[in-house]
């Protein structure tokens, strides 16, 4: 029982969870617009994700504690190397106008944990209110407009408004970690709970969620798609409501997380049906 808890708190620490989660949202993009599976830009996004959330979470770390590193700490790093070596060799199978497209995304990674700003000592995740916007940002360009870039097909209506759907549904999943990190994070970062409270962020997020569901009426004609979603939305309206400061260890890193896999894996039952 003890191994499968040191293997578990792995998966979640070293960036596989969200790392799979954003794999999902590609899968699900490609679902919904009709896109052949690309194996290629999903392994090299999923590896390409735990990479990025690695060194954002632990480059800090690293460099503070390097000849003290616990053994956890430097199994993730070994693994974070492998990660990495898999993204470029996944990167090598990809078109160039892709890569291109994908460079300011790894740049905006890289200052979100590089101190840039003030002298060097402050990052864009230091930036006052513009965590949760990047946040959102860079996952709905990498899992709805990356896959249509590589795909070589023009930007429509029906994209953008899956993209601005994608940024709302990452701002409402981002709402229970700012509402769990509320007793550390400093106030000169203003996240939403901190600027609105705990009770108006979720009424805020939840107005969030509404909005999803009319993008949703013009997205997809699929009504079975539409019913998924449907369910995607209570399951995550009810996480958002129940989320507080004091959450147990895994409420938003894993529950929260999983919503995007919940609702592929619900996409892929109704299609074999």
């Amino acid at each position: 029982m003890k191994m499968l808890k040191v293997l578990f708190d792995f998966y979640i620490n070293s960036s596989i969870h969200v790392a799979l989660a954003v794999y999902a949202l590609v899968r699900i993009t490609e679902l919904y617009l009709g896109l052949p599976h690309n194996e290629n830009l999903n392994y090299f996004i999923f590896f390409g994700t735990i990479t990025g959330y690695n060194f954002i979470k632990y480059a800090g770390i690293a460099k503070l504690h390097h000849k003290s590193l616990t053994e956890n700490l430097k199994i993730i790093q070994v693994f974070s190397l492998v990660c990495f070596v898999l993204m470029l060799f996944y990167a090598t199978r990809l078109k160039l106008t892709t890569l291109v497209f994908f460079i300011p995304l790894g740049l905006v990674t890289l200052l979100y944990a590089i101190p840039f700003l003030n002298g060097l000592t402050q990052n864009l995740r230091n930036v006052a209110s513009i965590k949760i916007i990047l946040i959102a940002m860079i996952w709905a360009i990498t899992t709805v407009l990356l896959p249509v870039i590589d795909a070589e097909l023009v930007l429509t209506s029906n994209t953008i408004f899956q993209a601005i759907q994608r940024m709302l549904f990452v701002i409402v999943l981002t709402i229970p970690f700012d509402i769990r990190d509320l007793q550390f994070d400093h106030k000169n970062l203003q996240t939403l709970p901190q600027i609105l409270g705990v009770a108006r962020v979720k009424k805020f997020g939840f107005v969030l969620l509404a909005l999803t569901i009319l993008l949703e009426f013009f997205i997809t004609p699929n009504a079975n798609f539409k019913t998924v979603f449907i369910i995607i939305f209570f399951m995550l309206l009810i996480l958002l409501q129940r989320a507080k400061r004091k959450q147990t260890k895994y409420y938003a890193s894993f529950w929260v997380e999983a919503i995007p896999v919940f609702w592929l894996i619900l996409l892929f039952v109704i299609i074999k049906k």
